[in-house]
């Protein structure tokens, strides 16, 4: 039985999903510009134009459907503008949206689940906990996968420490959760094994650190001298990073574990960073 996948957004989290799949998958994948069709068709993806086309019959086909797509100014685009066709949609088994532990707001440094009220602090927050109530709203079979910090091959701080851009921010008490790209496809694919629609799950890994520490590590591997330390208060941040550093918070992740079966490939900032200096060096990603 061939199964369906529309991936809207189709990004680098998705990207490393269909790496997942097997061959009774059809993947339809939708890309905002006609430049990066060709690097889909190359993943066996099968490139839309979205903005612009038409999704209809896509959404007719479809058995599941995956949003990549972040909130906009004016709230959640897809919902905007797919939500009757979406709800109209024949077929669909299994719905996830990907969101963010932005959604919680600081917590200096303490614990959150996935039943933790969500109390953002920033606009973006309040954004996303609009988008996922907005996809709630649509009554699908619908799972929200709120992610840490994603890195993984090409997301990660090797190129920045090997030019000498790379700092070490320090902020008193200031730790952050991270997934590796690879557990985040593993735990969307455990999910589309065992769908239960309703379900919200918290993605990162065992050991939420402080970002210093992840740049001393990643100079380690590189064998380099560890880039500078700088405080918060006067390092040279532009507005996104600074708000990054407004929320500290560390995630826990037993959902994915005892629901899902997940055991994570990466467990550590450690493992991943290893794991993805080897995988860029075999340019893989």
């Amino acid at each position: 039985m061939t199964h369906v996948l529309l991936s809207i957004g189709h990004g680098y989290s998705a990207r490393a999903l269909v790496r997942l799949l097997g061959s009774d998958w059809r993947v339809i994948g939708t890309t905002r510009s006609a430049e990066n069709a060709a690097p889909l068709q190359a993943e066996g993806v099968e490139p839309m134009i979205w903005p612009g086309g038409d999704l209809s019959p896509a959404l007719e086909q479809a058995t599941h459907v995956l949003s990549s797509v972040p909130p906009g100014p004016e709230g959640d685009p897809v919902v905007a503008a797919l939500g009757p066709a979406l709800r109209a949609a024949p077929n669909l088994r299994w719905v996830g949206y990907l969101s963010t532990t932005g959604v919680y707001g600081d917590h200096a440094g303490g614990w959150v689940s996935e039943d933790t009220p969500c109390t953002p602090g920033t606009a973006r927050g309040h954004a996303r906990v609009a988008a996922e109530r907005a996809w709630a709203d649509l009554g699908l079979p619908l799972h929200i996968f709120r992610l840490a910090g994603i890195y993984g091959p090409g997301r990660a701080p090797f190129d920045r420490i090997r030019d000498g851009s790379a700092q070490r921010v320090i902020k008193p008490g200031q730790v952050f959760s991270r997934i590796h790209v690879d557990d985040i496809a593993q735990v969307l694919a455990a999910s589309i094994a065992a769908p239960n629609p309703g379900a919200v799950y918290n993605l990162g890994d065992d050991y939420p650190a402080p970002p210093q520490d992840v740049t001393a590590f990643a100079a380690e591997l590189l064998g380099l001298p560890l880039p500078p330390e700088v405080d918060f208060d006067t390092a040279d941040l532009g507005p996104m990073a600074r708000s990054f550093y407004s929320e500290s918070k560390r995630v826990a992740n037993d959902r994915i574990k005892r629901e899902l079966g997940v055991r994570l490939r990466h467990p550590d900032y450690r493992a991943g960073l290893a794991a993805t200096l080897a995988a860029e060096g075999r340019g893989d990603g």
